[in-house]
């Protein structure tokens, strides 16, 4: 069987990634968290891969606190940059393919339409910077590598959807954000979107994000009516909020090369969510 690590095996999107590989014949998973390789320190990457000598690496770690990210910019750093090059290296030297998964927060938030791929980058967090400079040493040291940018993402594990459920319990009323606007993104497609890429030589950067788009209000009234819940959402802007470091405003990213080099397509917004609500 192929071998597959898995990094940050833990998180939503390699949960997933397990699950999307559960009944599988050909790939063996290797299931990696913090606690068995820290991908920061290189010379563990590669006494790591060396033993393993794997058919792929998917690399689900990341640090994605948004707001931690801001105050411990260099521990971001070496996670969602030095961490990808450390992947990148060890990758390179037993010939295994890379997959790497970023985010929209490389661009500036500021856009008027579905960004695509070859759409200029400008994060405006350290979040966004450290995860762009992990795609760009993925780049320089990776020679078969894919990165696919997601969005909005929820899955097994702490996320939106599961924060909004329980402040139903004991509130009538939530405050959410109207002028925030993305894709909710199910971890079981992008996983889908993973398996899709991993046995070709598809390589290069891709966006992958649920169909369609909606506000983080809009989004926690659908995940109230599919839950049978009464609990209204009073739509406010962001200023209101006031959270501690500024989201992208717009946040839509169009599958553009999935589009135009796969048959794979990832589910509407709509159907993924109710898909995932089933399933809790």
């Amino acid at each position: 069987m192929k071998k597959v690590i898995v990094t940050g095996a833990n998180g939503q999107l390699g949960r997933a990634v397990n699950l999307q590989y559960a009944k599988s014949t050909e790939y063996e998973l290797i299931n990696t968290d913090v606690d068995e390789l820290d991908i920061t320190k290189v010379d563990k990457v590669m006494e790591f891969v060396r033993g393993i000598r794997p058919y792929a690496i998917i690399n689900c770690a990341a640090y994605t606190a948004v707001e931690a990210c801001e105050k411990e910019e260099d521990l971001a750093f070496r996670i969602n940059a030095i961490g990808a090059r450390n992947l990148s290296v060890a990758a390179t030297e037993t010939g295994a393919k890379l997959m790497h998964i970023s985010t929209d927060y490389v661009f500036d938030g500021n856009g008027t339409r579905p960004y695509r791929e070859t759409d200029p980058v400008g994060p405006q967090g350290a979040y966004g910077r450290t995860k762009l400079a992990g795609e760009n040493l993925v780049k320089e040291f990776s020679d078969r590598h894919y990165i696919i940018r997601t969005a909005w993402l929820y899955g097994d594990g702490k996320n939106f959807v599961k924060t909004m459920l329980r402040l139903s319990e004991t509130h009538d009323k939530v405050r959410v954000v109207r002028d925030q606007v993305g894709s909710p993104t199910s971890a079981s497609e992008l996983a889908k979107a993973v398996a899709c890429l991993l046995p070709t030589e598809n390589y290069g950067l891709f966006h992958g994000t649920c169909e369609g788009d909606c506000s983080w209000a809009q989004f926690a009234e659908e995940i109230f009516r599919l839950a049978g819940k009464d609990t209204a959402v009073e739509a406010i802007t962001s200023q209101e909020y006031g959270a501690a470091v500024k989201r992208p405003a717009y946040s839509i990213l169009e599958n553009y090369m999935f589009k135009m080099t796969t048959d794979f397509m990832f589910a509407d917004w709509h159907d993924a969510i109710a898909e995932y609500m089933k399933s809790m």
